[in-house]
C-alpha cells in the first residue's frame, strides 16, 4: 500500500475450513488497554518521547461479519454478532490497532536486550487478541488457545522463518521467536478464515500500538532526530520526522485517510 503524508500537530512529528461473511457494521474500539509495548518497559527511564493520537478522514469502511454456526462454543462468547477486526475505530473517527514505530534515527551499534517477559497472544472467541502487537527481536510470544476447537497458527513472514503449529484443545500453549525485523507479519488460523493479528518485531523498544482512542506514545528515546512510520493494515502507512532534545516530549497527531 502506498503511504501518504500526514499532517503533525505540534511538534514535527497468519486443514482449510474458512467462512464468507456479510459486511457489517465498524468494529467498535475494544476496552481500554494499554496500547504500550511490554518492551517499552525495557527502554531508559531517561530520554525523550513521541506521543499523539491517531485518526483517520472519510467513512471508514465496514468490517465484514464472521459466521461462527458451526463453531457453537466461539459465537456463545458474543452477546452481539461479531465482526473482523479490520478498522477498530473509536470516538471522534479515532483510529486503534496502529503500529507505530522508529523506524530510522536509533543511534548506530546501540542494541538493546530482549524483555524476559513473553507477550501474550490469545486465541478466544475464535479471534486473536490482540489484533496487533509489538514484539522485539528474540522475545517470546506465548500462543495460547482459550477456545474448546481446534486452531492453527500460521505465521506468513518474509524476513522471518514461517511457522505452522496447531493447537486442537483448550489450555495449550505454544511459544516462538523472531530472529529478524519485519513490520509487519501476519498471523492467521487456516482452520477459520476471518482470524488474522499482525506483529511488528523490532530490534529496539520504540515502538507502540494505538489504543481505543487512537493514542500512542513512544519513550525513551536518546537526543536526535527519528523517522517514525505508523503501520495500518487497510489504510496503508504515514511517516514524519520528529527531532527530541534531551527529556522532552513531541506530540504527533496523525491522520490517515479512509480508503
Amino acid at each position: 500500500m502506498t503511504g501518504r503524508i500526514f499532517s503533525v500537530v505540534g511538534g514535527m512529528f497468519l486443514l482449510t475450513v474458512c467462512s464468507k461473511g456479510d459486511n457489517s457494521h465498524v468494529q467498535a474500539a475494544p476496552p481500554a488497554v494499554d496500547p504500550a509495548p511490554a518492551s517499552a518497559t525495557a527502554a531508559a527511564t531517561a530520554g525523550g518521547t513521541i506521543s499523539g493520537k491517531i485518526k483517520f478522514t472519510g467513512t471508514a469502511p465496514r468490517n465484514p461479519a464472521i459466521d461462527m454456526s458451526e463453531e457453537a462454543a466461539c459465537k456463545s462468547k458474543y452477546t452481539t454478532p461479531p465482526t473482523e477486526e479490520n478498522v477498530v475505530a473509536g470516538p471522534a473517527n479515532a483510529l486503534a490497532n496502529v503500529f507505530v514505530y522508529v523506524s530510522a534515527g536509533v543511534p548506530a551499534g546501540q542494541t538493546f536486550p530482549a524483555p524476559a517477559t513473553p507477550v501474550v497472544l490469545d486465541q478466544s472467541g475464535c479471534r486473536y487478541h490482540p489484533h496487533v502487537f509489538g514484539v522485539m527481536v528474540g522475545q517470546s510470544v506465548e500462543i495460547r488457545n482459550s477456545d474448546p476447537v481446534l486452531h492453527n497458527i500460521k505465521a506468513v513472514a518474509k524476513k522471518n522463518r514461517p511457522f505452522n503449529v496447531s493447537q486442537p484443545s483448550a489450555g495449550m500453549k505454544t511459544t516462538r521467536t523472531f530472529t529478524a525485523p519485519e513490520v509487519t507479519v501476519n498471523l492467521q488460523c487456516n482452520v477459520h478464515g476471518w482470524m488474522h493479528a499482525w506483529v511488528g518485531v523490532r530490534p529496539d523498544p520504540f515502538y507502540a500500538v494505538s489504543g481505543p482512542d487512537g493514542s500512542f506514545s513512544i519513550t525513551g528515546l536518546p537526543p536526535g532526530t527519528y523517522t517514525i512510520e505508523a503501520w495500518h493494515e487497510k489504510f496503508g502507512t504515514q511517516t514524519a520526522t520528529v527531532t527530541i532534545a534531551g527529556t522532552e516530549t513531541k506530540t504527533a497527531n496523525l491522520t490517515f485517510a479512509a480508503r
